[in-house]
């Protein structure tokens, strides 16, 4: 591969072929900061040196109704997640007032359960116009399965963006997941744009999919145009089905990162879920191909933390975005 012939035809507007992004996640160990390199050129020419802080609120926890085989919060599974109903909303705009002073570029409220009912939507739009009335941050919120009337009330409420992965490719989808369906899945993020609302899609890698799943999950979210792309890698949880699987090489989630970027490079990358115990001292590198992380923690799991992430951004030489607008 010529990584600064790839980073050239990429930043002229050429599109990464399959072919070309099964290569990439191929590549040798040899040619991994050549690759991180011309990632970076593609990374700096549409975002600079910016990474865009996320603070992720779990408002809502456990008892979820969907089989998906890596998820501690499946009504099914042991495994000590935290299970509670929705937060309050004064708990929900204190941690918005906290995500603003951290200098989060986005706030995302997360729930689980398959899809939100009437009465669930009339609880996040009402607490999202009371939350954009005293702190200026952009929202994003993540509640299932979601049609495309209750995007629209989302929208108007103030909701920015909705988060909806699609996970894995269409043919390893249903060895992860027999509830619901990848048609499913893209049905939501066809009912989020088509609302006017920002789309974030992305997925988890490390369930045991090929290569060519990753390559197809990337040219998926490209093909839905999605705003933002967060790649989890697989951290296994006791007692879910996966519990037993190996964690992701740092070597391959770094060329998953370059991977996406290279065929979605306009777009938000974030390195999001795992990134610590997968990259683990090599996580600074992923701030070249990805110009967005999650900070403080996740939906079930702790973080590296706040305080570590600044560190680390500012010891690579990259410095937080500032949000502009709500």
């Amino acid at each position: 591969m010529n990584w600064s012939k790839l980073s050239e035809q990429v930043m002229c507007g050429e599109q990464v072929s399959g072919e070309e992004a099964l290569e990439i996640l191929q590549s040798p160990d040899d040619a991994l900061l050549k690759m991180l390199d011309a990632a970076f050129s593609v990374r700096c020419r549409y975002f600079n040196r910016g990474v865009r802080l996320h603070v992720i609120r779990n408002a809502r926890s456990g008892g979820c109704s969907e089989d998906c085989a890596y998820c501690s919060q499946a009504a099914s599974v042991k495994a000590g997640a935290p299970h509670y109903s929705w937060q309050s909303r004064e708990e929900i705009i204190a941690g918005a007032r906290e995500a603003s002073r951290m200098g989060a570029f986005r706030y995302c409220m997360v729930s689980s359960g398959r899809a939100p009912s009437a009465a669930d939507i009339l609880y996040i739009c009402e607490t999202v116009r009371a939350l954009k009335a005293e702190v200026s941050i952009q929202i994003c919120v993540s509640l299932g399965l979601l049609t495309e009337d209750y995007a629209r009330q989302l929208k108007s409420a103030g909701v920015n963006r909705y988060n909806h992965n699609l996970e894995t490719s269409e043919q390893f989808f249903p060895a992860i997941c027999t509830t619901h369906t990848y048609a499913d899945r893209v049905a939501t993020v066809i009912a989020v744009k088509a609302a006017g609302l920002e789309l974030c899609c992305g997925g988890l890698l490390g369930l045991g999919e090929t290569l060519e799943d990753r390559v197809a999950l990337a040219l998926a979210v490209r093909k839905a145009d999605a705003d933002s792309i967060p790649v989890n890698f697989f951290d296994p949880r006791p007692g879910t089905r996966f519990e037993n699987h190996s964690r992701m090489k740092p070597a391959d989630a770094l060329r998953a990162l370059a991977m996406f970027r290279f065929v979605n490079p306009t777009k938000e990358i974030r390195m999001a879920g795992g990134r610590e115990v997968c990259l683990g001292p090599l996580q600074a590198l992923a701030l070249f191909p990805a110009n967005s992380m999650f900070t403080n923690g996740y939906l079930t799991t702790g973080g590296q933390g706040y305080d570590a992430d600044l560190a680390m951004i500012d010891s690579a030489g990259f410095y937080v975005d500032e949000i502009t607008h709500a």
